[in-house]
């Protein structure tokens, strides 16, 4: 190993408090947390402690800038509980395009994957066994200069949390087509994974659940008329027999590692896939025409969320029920198998976890 990782063992874990049955979402925190400090234009002091909260100073250039990025990421087990991580390496080449873009260092990969396995290894027994449940792995890098001025910091923290989860979406999803705000328009930063991408979605996100959707399907910054993506996942239509997907090459929409599984899988079990521009109207005509057969959300988090119900300004489009839903559930099944080690990995995607931290 190239770096030295200290480590500090919990003295007391909070794993007995876990009812691995009833997890909700994203409120959960295995015992320990993964630190390291960008000073003097290198990565420095890289560390395992107990998971608790830390002080920043009142002026820290994340909290003011926007200088901050994230990852989602997953861990799964085998029946033979070995715990597993899903190509752990393109999350960290990731992270790393979302850095360059917000003008933030690079965490050389072999610390972001070190770190990582080292933690995973560390809390593997927070892992739920339960397929479809996960360990949800957060890494995530903020400014932390203590300057107020508008200027690309010099240290920075770099860190990974974890915590069990649940199914994120328990049912499939309904989704409002927005018609007055954008995400992400061309020469912005719609394929970073920049907090801010979040935090001016959440007003329309909001509208949108106040009316009972819960996801918006956004459409281009300039002329509302192609689909993007969705608040939380890439998105999959089914048309007349094609699977069709927007292509990310303007810039606009998170090149999602799912997708990019999905893209890979579905010519594999004899699916036409299109990666092209989408438009609104083509959804509409399809499903007029009835030739909309299924749409489906990507991601992460969701790994596949079927969709009953896309609204497009008066018109509301309700989509087959789930015993139609062939091509979402076929690679929804496909990926759970293999992160539950169910199905043989012919692709190289599944990657043991291979260390455990001793204390040092």
């Amino acid at each position: 190993m190239k770096y030295t990782i200290k480590v500090t063992r919990t003295t007391k874990s909070r794993i007995s408090d876990v009812d691995f049955d009833n997890i909700p979402f994203g409120r959960l925190f295995s015992d320990h947390m993964f630190i390291a400090e960008y000073i003097n234009g290198e990565w420095v002091n890289p560390r395992i402690e107990p998971f608790a909260p830390f002080s920043i100073n009142p002026a820290s250039m994340g909290l003011h800038y926007g200088q901050n990025i994230f990852e989602g990421m997953k861990a799964s087990v085998t029946q033979d509980g070995d715990p597993l991580l899903f190509r752990p390496e393109m999350h960290a080449r990731r992270f790393n395009r979302s850095a360059a873009r917000m003008c933030m260092p690079a965490v050389p990969e072999e610390l972001f994957l070190e770190g990582l396995h080292q933690l995973v290894g560390m809390d593997k027994n927070w892992i739920p066994p339960r397929e479809g449940s996960a360990l949800y792995i957060r890494p995530f890098m903020f400014a932390n200069d203590e300057f107020i001025g508008v200027k690309t910091a010099q240290v920075y923290k770099f860190m990974i949390i974890t915590g069990p989860v649940g199914p994120y979406y328990a049912r499939p999803v309904s989704l409002l087509a927005e018609s007055q705000y954008i995400r992400a328009a061309r020469g912005g930063v719609g394929e970073a994974k920049a907090a801010g991408n979040y935090g001016a979605a959440m007003l329309p996100s909001k509208n949108a659940q106040d009316k009972g959707y819960d996801q918006i399907l956004w459409l281009d910054g300039r002329d509302f008329k192609f689909v993007q993506e969705v608040g939380t996942m890439n998105i999959f239509f089914v048309i007349d027999g094609v699977v069709v997907t927007p292509s990310t090459e303007d810039g606009t929409i998170l090149r999602g590692i799912t997708r990019d599984s999905i893209l890979q899988l579905l010519p594999e079990m004899g699916y036409k896939v299109q990666e092209r521009p989408l438009s609104i109207d083509e959804i509409v005509n399809a499903y007029h025409k009835g030739t909309l057969q299924e749409c489906f959300g990507a991601g992460t988090a969701a790994v596949v969320a079927h969709v009953d119900k896309i609204a497009y300004k008066d018109l509301v489009m309700e989509l087959p029920k789930m015993e139609d839903r062939k091509v979402g559930e076929a690679v929804k099944n496909y990926i759970n198998g293999l992160r539950a080690g169910k199905i043989e990995d012919t692709k190289g995607w599944i990657v043991p976890v291979k260390m455990e931290a001793t204390v040092g």
